[in-house]
């Protein structure tokens, strides 16, 4: 399984100097290679490279194999706007958000992050060091620091590419990694997992992980954005910059938590997971204005990510299921009618008179058709005739 590993890197003043420079040289000659695939058609790797590639040595002071990183950048990023475009995710064709896409060639911040390879970029994981190149020359023995877990994973599963980063005048190296599938086990049962705004997650076994705190600190949050952004102020914008991001990192930590957990209490008890699947939730329901940005910042889909590769990580079996009328669904007669949740908060059907907490009864529903599914997902194929 593929596996991103964050590391902070720890480097002098002069060398903090090169690397700004260095990401701000490659991402100016980002721009110009962009331009050029924009005005002329060509977009795919091989074309733009012949075209390009001594004009941006050049032009831009870059080394060969930076400026074919470079090429290959803007190429993937073209690629995610072609996916993008297809999907649906910018609008209709006739939309003025596709058409501002379109028409334009994809640019990059001055100091967005830049990819290197093994050969410009080196790894001293016993030394915690890197050796990388930059516009001022080879830089060697930059210390970097992190996690004892990261750490480890790093030195020994580290693959491909690792992104240079800076965000708040930190540096980063972002490094993917490649880590051996542990075996899944068969489970002797599931847990169901019920994904929500009020409770962020309820599981069938009644472990409840209630989002209101979450739910204050974004409102908090929000007063205080509101607040800064009224004053129009130098120092007010400094403070907005800084703030910029903490509630999401908020939310991470918070998901990384609850979804720790539940793998933990899976794999402890050799049961699996299984979650809604909630895709495209935001193009299914229509809100009012106020409500649309709690729903916009609901982390449900990250959840269920981190979910998927804890468990995955862990050895535990994963299911999505079918969402439809989970909360509805009395799980013990089966009777499915909308007046069985009286509340948001209380399930009660009208047939058997079961009744409890209604995001419980969920958990308990999507439970029961994880253990229908996984025995169509193990059933093995039938030999050709």
């Amino acid at each position: 399984m593929k596996l991103v590993v964050q590391v902070k890197l720890l480097p002098s003043p002069e060398q903090a100097a090169a690397l700004l420079a260095t990401l701000r040289a490659c991402n100016r000659a980002a721009d110009h290679v962009s331009q050029v695939a924009f005005g002329s058609g060509v977009k795919d790797r091989n074309g733009l490279q012949k075209l390009v590639y001594a004009d941006i040595k050049t032009t831009f002071g870059l080394s060969a194999q930076p400026a074919v990183r470079v090429v290959k950048k803007v190429v993937d990023a073209y690629s995610a706007l072609a996916a993008s475009l297809k999907a649906g995710r910018l609008g209709g064709p006739g939309s003025k958000r596709y058409r501002s896409v379109v028409g334009a060639p994809v640019g990059f911040r001055p100091e967005a992050a830049q990819p290197f390879d093994d050969r410009c970029l080196s790894w001293q994981t016993d030394a915690r060091t890197v050796s990388i190149w930059t516009v001022d020359g080879r830089l060697r023995g930059i210390r970097y620091t992190g996690s004892p877990d990261q750490l480890k994973t790093l030195a020994e599963y580290r693959r491909g590419e690792s992104d240079l980063a800076r965000r708040g005048g930190k540096w980063f190296l972002i490094a993917t990694c490649d880590l051996p599938d542990p075996e899944v086990y068969e489970p002797v049962d599931w847990i169901g997992v019920d994904r929500g705004i009020v409770n962020l997650a309820t599981t069938s076994d009644g472990s409840n992980y209630q989002g209101r705190r979450l739910n204050r600190y974004r409102r908090w949050q929000a007063r205080k954005r509101a607040e800064l952004q009224a004053r129009r102020t130098r120092s007010a914008t400094r403070r907005l910059g800084a703030r910029a991001k903490k509630e999401q990192r908020h939310a991470t930590d918070v998901n990384h938590r609850i979804s720790k957990e539940i793998v933990s209490v899976a794999q402890r008890t050799g049961r699996g997971i299984a979650v809604e699947q909630l895709d495209g939730i935001r193009e299914r329901v229509r809100l009012r204005r106020d409500q649309r940005g709690t729903l916009s910042s609901w982390p449900f889909h990250q959840l269920g990510q981190h979910l998927a590769y804890k468990a995955r990580r862990a050895g535990v079996p994963f299911l999505e299921v079918d969402p439809a009328y989970t909360s509805q669904r009395c799980p013990r007669c089966g009777h499915t009618e909308r007046a069985n949740r009286s509340t948001r908060d209380h399930f009660s059907c009208r047939r058997c008179v079961l009744a409890g907490p209604a995001d419980v009864v969920a958990g308990v529903n999507v439970r029961n058709r994880a253990r229908s599914a996984w025995v169509f997902v193990t059933t093995p194929v039938p030999a050709p005739a």
